[in-house]
C-alpha cells in the first residue's frame, strides 16, 4: 500500500513530524519571502543613502580621506542595520501571518488536534466542518451533507456535493476535496493525499497567502510629508550651494554644505519610526490576545465609534449547559430530572450532529449523561438519512433517522416560534407555550423547542413542514455573562464608543443579557422586523438601537453598511462563513479565534484569540496609545530637525565656520533621533485616554497645531545651540572647540 494512503485512524505525532521533516511544510508556490538582495537594492535607492555616498565622494575629491572613511563606515553600518531590521520585521510579520493563517483539525495520537495548515502532512486524517478552508488535497472517508465551494479552482459558483466513495478501491471525483476550497455546509473526515506543490492548487501555480503590500493611511501621509520636505530641502540645497560659492568662492565645499543642509532637512527617520511603532504596536496587541492581520487596523482602532459584537462567547463565557427542561407543563432544573425528562433530552440529542461543533449541541449531548444509566447517542445501529438545516424563515434543525427495524423517526430543535408553528397544537396551546418560552428567555436563558415525528413513508419529504410534528418540550440553556464585561462596556461608554449587540437569540434573552452587560436594552429589533425595513428606516433604527436579536448572519452586512453610511467607524466581530462579508465591510473586522471559521479570519483585520470582549476594549485602548505616541514621536522629530537645518544655514549667513558636516547629521539622524523617539513608543497611555471621544478618522497625523508646536520647540533649541556656538566664535575659540561645545547641548536637548 502506498504510504500516502493509510487506514483512517490518523497519524501519531511522531509520524507527522517525520513526514514534515522529510517532505517539508505544506507551502504553495509563490509564498516566498523577499530576498536579501531585493532588500539591499531597496536600501540603495533611499535618498539619504545617495546623499551620504555623494558626500563621501566629495571628501575623497577634496583629499580628506579620514572624513571619507568615516562616512563610508557610516554607510556600511546603516546599510547592514537597515537590511537586518527589514529582515527581522519581515520574519515577525510572517510569524503573525502563520498564527492567523488557516488551521486544520486533524487526528493525532487518536485525539482531535488543531494545527497550522502548513503542518498538515500526507496521511493525516482531517476533520472538515462548515466554514473550514481545506488545508490539503484529500479523499473523503465519510461525509454528512458536505458541500464545498471550489470556485477558487474551477470558477464554478455553485458548491459541489462531496460524498464517500462506494469502496476504497474505487476513486470518484465527488470523493476528493482540494486544498484552498471552502466547506460551506456539512462535515466530513478526509484522508490527506497531497500537500503543497503536489496538490491541485500547487500544480496550477496558485497561492493562498499573498503578502500585504498596500500602505496604510499613516504611511501615505508620512510619505507625502517626506516628499514635500525633501523638495524644500533640495531647493535650499541648491540655494546654499550657490550662496557659498558666491560668498566664499569654493565649489566643492559649497556642494558639501548644500548636501549637509539637504541631509539635515530630509526627515529620513519618519518612515522608520512609523514602521517600528506599528510593528511594535502589533506585537503589544498580540500580547493582549489579539493578532493583527492587517496593519491599518492598528491605526484605525483609536477612531472606532461603534463596536458590534455577538453575545455568545463574546459577552458571555460560552460555557453552554442545559440548565432546565420543560415537560408536562413545568420547568425543572437539571439536578431534579427523572424519567419524565428522558424523552425530551433524547429527542433533542437526535436533532444534534453526532460529533457536533456547535456549543449548544455539545451541551445537549452532555445532558444525556444526567440520567442513570446515561442515554445512548447515537442510537445503536441507527443512521441519519435526511437533514433539514437552518434556512431563511426556518430557524430550526431537523434530522431524519432510520432504525434497524426500518422505521423512521424525525427530531427537530430550534426557535420556539418556528417549531411550535409546525406542531399539532391549538392556537390557545401554541400561545401558552410561546408565553412559557418568553418568560424563560426573560431570565436570560436560551430556549429551544423540541419536537418529534414518526414517519412511515418510504421516501423523505422535501420540506420538514409536511411531517406530523408533536411538541416534546423545551430545553433552556444557560451561558453566564463574563464578569469583566459590564466594566468594559462602561469604559466604552465613557470613551464615546457605542456597543451594539447582534445575536441570533430570542429578543427577551438578548434584552436580559444586554441589561446585565450595561448595554441600552430598549428597543430591541428582531430579524423579522429588520427584513421589512427599507434603507431609510434602517438608518433611523441604527442611530438609537443597540440590541438586534434573531438576526440572520446575512443581515449583519446590512447593519454594518447602515452604520458606515451614518458616519460611524465600525468594529465588527464574527465567526461564521456568512459573517465574512460583514467583517470585510467593517472598518475593523475582528474574527473569533477559538470558534471562528477560517474564512472569517481571512476576511478580518484582527483575530481575537480568547473570544473575550474585554480584549477588544483593551485593544482599543492600545490603539489610542499607539496613535498618540506616534504623534508625539513625530513632533519630536520635527523639533529635532529645526536646529539641524538652522545650524546648516546660520553660520553661512553670519560668516562663521561651518557648524555641521555630514557625519554629524548621520550621527543625529540615525543614532540620537531614533533612540530618543523610541522612548515615546514605550510611553504609557494618558490616564484619560479612554475618557475622551474617538479621534476623527480624517484627522491628519501632522496637524497645523502639532507642526507649530514642533517648530516652536525646535526654534528654542536652535536659539540655545546658536548662542553657544556664537559665544565660542566671539571668544576666539577654534571652530572645532566651538562645534564640540554646541553639538553636545544640541543632543542633550
Amino acid at each position: 500500500m502506498d504510504e500516502g494512503v493509510l487506514t483512517p485512524l490518523g497519524l501519531t505525532t511522531q509520524e507527522a513530524r517525520q513526514r514534515l521533516d522529510r517532505e517539508g511544510p505544506n507551502a504553495l508556490p509563490g509564498s516566498k519571502r523577499q530576498g536579501v538582495l531585493a532588500l539591499a537594492v531597496a536600501v540603495l535607492r533611499e535618498p539619504m543613502f545617495l546623499l551620504l555616498v555623494g558626500a563621501a565622494s566629495i571628501y575623497l575629491v577634496l583629499g580628506d580621506v579620514r572624513e571619507a572613511l568615516v562616512l563610508a563606515a557610516s554607510i556600511a553600518v546603516i546599510f547592514v542595520i537597515t537590511v537586518v531590521q527589514e529582515r527581522r520585521t519581515e520574519r515577525a510579520l510572517e510569524a503573525l501571518r502563520d498564527l492567523s493563517s488557516p488551521r486544520a483539525l486533524v487526528i493525532r495520537d487518536g485525539k482531535e488536534v488543531r494545527v497550522p495548515g502548513l503542518e498538515v502532512v500526507r496521511g493525516d486524517l482531517m476533520l472538515l466542518r462548515e466554514g473550514d478552508r481545506v488545508a490539503a488535497d484529500a479523499q473523503v472517508v465519510d461525509a454528512h451533507a458536505l458541500l464545498v465551494d471550489e470556485s477558487l479552482l474551477t470558477g464554478e459558483s455553485l458548491p459541489v456535493e462531496k460524498r464517500r466513495p462506494p469502496s476504497a478501491s474505487i476513486a470518484t471525483e465527488s470523493a476528493n476535496v482540494f486544498s484552498g476550497t471552502l466547506v460551506v455546509r456539512g462535515s466530513a473526515r478526509a484522508l490527506v493525499t497531497a500537500i503543497g506543490p503536489r496538490s491541485e492548487m500547487g500544480r496550477i501555480g496558485a497561492t493562498l497567502a499573498k503578502v500585504e503590500t498596500s500602505k496604510t493611511s499613516l504611511e501615505r501621509e508620512t510619505s507625502r510629508m517626506v516628499r514635500h520636505i525633501a523638495a524644500i530641502g533640495l531647493g535650499l540645497c541648491a540655494l546654499v550651494t550657490l550662496a557659498y560659492i558666491a560668498i566664499r568662492g569654493e565649489i566643492l565645499p559649497g556642494i558639501l554644505a548644500g548636501l549637509t543642509l539637504a541631509m539635515a532637512i530630509l526627515p529620513e527617520e519618519f518612515p522608520v519610526v512609523l514602521t517600528v511603532f506599528l510593528a511594535l504596536g502589533a506585537w503589544r496587541i498580540a500580547k493582549h490576545g489579539v493578532l493583527t492581520r492587517r496593519l491599518p487596523a492598528v491605526e484605525m482602532l483609536g477612531a472606532a465609534t461603534v463596536l458590534c459584537c455577538d453575545k455568545t462567547g463574546t459577552l458571555t463565557e460560552n460555557r453552554m449547559r442545559v440548565a432546565e427542561a420543560w415537560v408536562e407543563g413545568a420547568w425543572r432544573e437539571a439536578k431534579d430530572w427523572d424519567a419524565r425528562e428522558q424523552p425530551l433530552i433524547a429527542a433533542a440529542a437526535l436533532a444534534c450532529e453526532t460529533a457536533p461543533f456547535d456549543p449548544m449541541e455539545r451541551a445537549i449531548l452532555a445532558a444525556t449523561e444526567a440520567f442513570s444509566p446515561p442515554l445512548v447517542h447515537p442510537p445503536l445501529e441507527a443512521t441519519i438519512e435526511r437533514r433539514y438545516p437552518l434556512a431563511e424563515g426556518f430557524l430550526a434543525v431537523c434530522h431524519g433517522w432510520r432504525f434497524p427495524s426500518g422505521k423512521a423517526r424525525l427530531a427537530m430543535k430550534g426557535a420556539p416560534e418556528t417549531v411550535l408553528a409546525l406542531c399539532e397544537l391549538s392556537p390557545e396551546e401554541r400561545s401558552a407555550a410561546l408565553a412559557v418560552a418568553a418568560l424563560a428567555a426573560e431570565r436570560g436563558l436560551r430556549v429551544l423547542a423540541v419536537a418529534q415525528s414518526h414517519w412511515d413513508g418510504a421516501a423523505w419529504l422535501d420540506q420538514p413542514e409536511g411531517y406530523p410534528w408533536r411538541l416534546v418540550g423545551f430545553v433552556a440553556l444557560a451561558d453566564p455573562i463574563r464578569p469583566s464585561v459590564p466594566a468594559a462596556i462602561a469604559l466604552c461608554r465613557r470613551a464615546g464608543i457605542r456597543v451594539v449587540m447582534i445575536t441570533g437569540d430570542h429578543p427577551a434573552t438578548a434584552r436580559s443579557i444586554a441589561r446585565q452587560a450595561g448595554i441600552a436594552s430598549d428597543p430591541v429589533i428582531g430579524g423579522a422586523e429588520l427584513a421589512t425595513m427599507d434603507d431609510a428606516a434602517l438608518a433611523r433604527a441604527v442611530a438609537h438601537t443597540c440590541v438586534f436579536a434573531r438576526v440572520r448572519p446575512e443581515q449583519k452586512l446590512r447593519l454594518v453598511n447602515a452604520l458606515r453610511a451614518a458616519g460611524e467607524i465600525v468594529a465588527m466581530t464574527g465567526d461564521g462563513v456568512n459573517d465574512a462579508p460583514a467583517l470585510k465591510a467593517a472598518h475593523i473586522g475582528i474574527a473569533m479565534g477559538k470558534r471562528g471559521t477560517d474564512v472569517a479570519r481571512e476576511a478580518s483585520a484582527l483575530v481575537l484569540l480568547d473570544d473575550d470582549f474585554t480584549s477588544i476594549v483593551g485593544t482599543v485602548r492600545l490603539g489610542r496609545r499607539i496613535y498618540d505616541n506616534i504623534r508625539n514621536a513625530m513632533r519630536y522629530l520635527i523639533a529635532a530637525h529645526v536646529p539641524l537645518a538652522g545650524m546648516a544655514l546660520l553660520p553661512l549667513a553670519a560668516g562663521w565656520p561651518l557648524f555641521l558636516f555630514p557625519v554629524h547629521v548621520v550621527f543625529v539622524e540615525f543614532v540620537i533621533d531614533p533612540a530618543c523617539s523610541i522612548v515615546f513608543e514605550a510611553e504609557r497611555s494618558d490616564a484619560g485616554v479612554m475618557e475622551r471621544p474617538p479621534r476623527p478618522v480624517r484627522e491628519p497625523l501632522f496637524t497645523p497645531a502639532s507642526i507649530a508646536i514642533g517648530l516652536l520647540l525646535g526654534l528654542g533649541l536652535l536659539a540655545a545651540v546658536a548662542l553657544v556656538y556664537g559665544r565660542a566664535q566671539g571668544s576666539g575659540r577654534s571652530a572645532a572647540e566651538g562645534r564640540a561645545r554646541a553639538f553636545a547641548p544640541h543632543n542633550a536637548g
